[in-house]
């Protein structure tokens, strides 16, 4: 009896660990936990580009930033360079080329026509110098002045040229160059044939060196001498004459004066 005890709890003990090594072995494997994948972090901004500053710093290019800030033009420059993403290219004259410009004169300009030349200034691109070999080879480029307001540019062995139509000008230095915004300087104002017309003014020709002739020949002291010459022998021989017929008068007179002794 006792035996037959044993060997029931013996068995459901083989039953219940059999049945929980079944359950164990039939449940799927809970589900590994996924770690969060992390947000990249956003971009950071560029730099806003204050094109004041840079011009007042650099050149100088005052008489440039006051047309571009009494034309509102500067506003236009900087909407351009810090809100679009393809940037902005400025061309600037120095201050000594706004007063070599004669003729045509910038005061009898127009407003609208103020601000076309200002704004012809600039293209609506950022382009580094090494970008101007190609673009050579594209014809006219529109300017921020839009419609006929073009530039040609030439690359002369890493010179860049730029015609206006009216003016020729090439780019002496690069004032800043980090994209969006390049700005390189120019020897001369941009004056588009848009406003001046086609009638371009011949490029003066260099005054003639004067005509200087070999001066006449000054009478030199030995001709003076040799002219005066001639007129001096007469006195000379008329002195010689009076000197002459005083020596014989004398001997006449001692001669006379030893007869009269004997007699």
């Amino acid at each position: 009896m006792e035996f037959s005890r044993i060997f029931m709890i013996s068995c459901s003990v083989l039953l219940l660990c059999s049945s929980l090594a079944y359950g164990q072995a039939a449940s799927p494997p809970a589900p590994a936990a996924m770690s969060p994948t992390p947000t990249p972090a956003p971009a950071p901004a560029p730099a806003y580009v204050n094109l004041t500053y840079l011009l007042s710093v650099a050149g100088p290019f005052h008489t440039f930033l006051d047309y571009l800030e009494s034309t509102k033009v500067i506003d236009t420059f900087q909407n351009q360079a810090n809100n679009t993403e393809q940037g902005i290219t400025i061309f600037v004259p120095k201050d000594n080329a706004f007063k070599a410009l004669k003729k045509p004169s910038l005061s009898n300009l127009s407003d609208d026509q103020l601000k076309s030349l200002i704004l012809f200034h600039a293209l609506p691109k950022y382009y580094a110098l090494a970008d101007f070999n190609d673009l050579s080879t594209k014809g006219p480029v529109n300017t921020l002045a839009g419609g006929q307001y073009t530039l040609n540019f030439t690359d002369d062995s890493g010179t860049v040229h730029l015609d206006s139509g009216w003016s020729k000008t090439k780019v002496t230095s690069a004032v800043h160059s980090t994209d969006p915004v390049a700005i390189y300087q120019v020897d001369k104002v941009l004056l588009p044939e848009a406003i001046f017309g086609t009638d371009i003014p011949p490029t003066p020709a260099p005054a003639p060196a004067p005509d200087i002739g070999p001066a006449a020949d000054t009478p030199s002291a030995e001709s003076k001498e040799s002219g005066s010459s001639p007129k001096s022998s007469p006195s000379n021989s008329s002195s010689h004459r009076i000197t002459n017929s005083g020596i014989w008068s004398q001997l006449v007179l001692a001669v006379l004066g030893g007869v009269l002794l004997f007699f």
